[in-house]
């Protein structure tokens, strides 16, 4: 018989299982997302111009040309097992601006456009060519759910790299 302590910091089946598959789910949208922007470079060149956050010339090329690598190095640690609180950790530091960003871009399309808010449609520069930004929130906002869950699993079967802190206590 298990004490209170060691029930309450082992995963159920069930979320073992739901940690797998939102690993392999996030890291691949991620991979996904950086490799369609590592094959067409000047066109998310472009897609980042768009949204105007930055104005220095060499800063927006260094964000544009290291933004796609690293996507791709961070969902490949996901699918992989390797470091999955600190990556989905740095997920969500890159969904949240992002998120925001595009909210914010639609709200001034739907301010000047009159458009229903709902039916705006772009290219976020996310892979996927012009979306409708309510899916693309909402997608988003799904993706900074299942980022946030893999931060607070306690353990993660099938991980390549075994949690050190509880090996440790053990």
């Amino acid at each position: 018989m298990t004490s209170g302590t060691e029930s309450s910091s082992s995963p159920s089946p069930k979320g073992r299982i739901f940690s797998l598959i939102a690993r392999c789910v996030l890291g691949g949208v991620f991979v996904y997302m950086g490799i369609h922007k590592v094959l067409h470079p000047v066109e998310f060149l472009k897609l980042v111009r768009q949204y105007e956050v930055f104005s220095h010339a060499g800063f927006l090329n260094w964000v544009a040309a290291t933004l796609p690598w690293f996507e791709i190095f961070c969902g490949l640690l996901l699918l992989l097992g390797i470091a999955i609180r600190g990556t989905a950790l740095l997920m969500v530091t890159m969904l949240v601006p992002f998120t925001v960003l595009i909210f914010l871009r639609a709200l001034a399309m739907h301010q000047t456009g009159g458009m229903p808010f709902c039916a705006i449609k772009f290219d976020c520069g996310c892979g996927a060519g012009e979306v409708l930004i309510c899916r693309k929130l909402a997608e988003n906002v799904a993706l900074l759910v299942i980022s946030t869950t893999l931060i607070f699993q306690t353990k993660h079967r099938w991980a390549l790299r075994p949690n050190l802190l509880q090996q440790a206590i053990n």
